[in-house]
């Protein structure tokens, strides 16, 4: 079962994020995960959300999911992001 990967994403440093955009980009693809908004114009319709930047995955399971976050080569990269961005992250199940 497809899974999806919802992320608000807060820069705090365009500059270092790029530079985590451009090491995060393979490491998605190697975890068979794919980009299906990565930022963008949007629109709230409804409620109080007011997210920043939005990004959202396709996985083909949460275990690949796992697997990227628990991948060594994303360590440093997702200390990067600790650092120069604040996220919100969730994980659904598709249909």
């Amino acid at each position: 079962m497809p899974v999806y990967k919802i992320v608000d994403v807060k820069v705090k440093d365009p500059a270092a994020y790029e530079e985590y955009k451009r090491g995060v980009a393979p490491l998605i693809e190697k975890n068979g995960g794919e980009y299906l908004v990565r930022g963008g114009d949007f629109e709230v319709v409804e409620g109080g959300w007011k997210p920043s930047r939005l990004v959202l995955f396709r996985f083909p399971d949460r275990d690949s999911v796992r697997a990227f976050y628990e991948d060594p080569e994303y360590r440093d990269l997702l200390a990067l992001r600790h650092r120069v961005a604040e996220t919100s992250i969730v994980v659904v199940d598709g249909l």
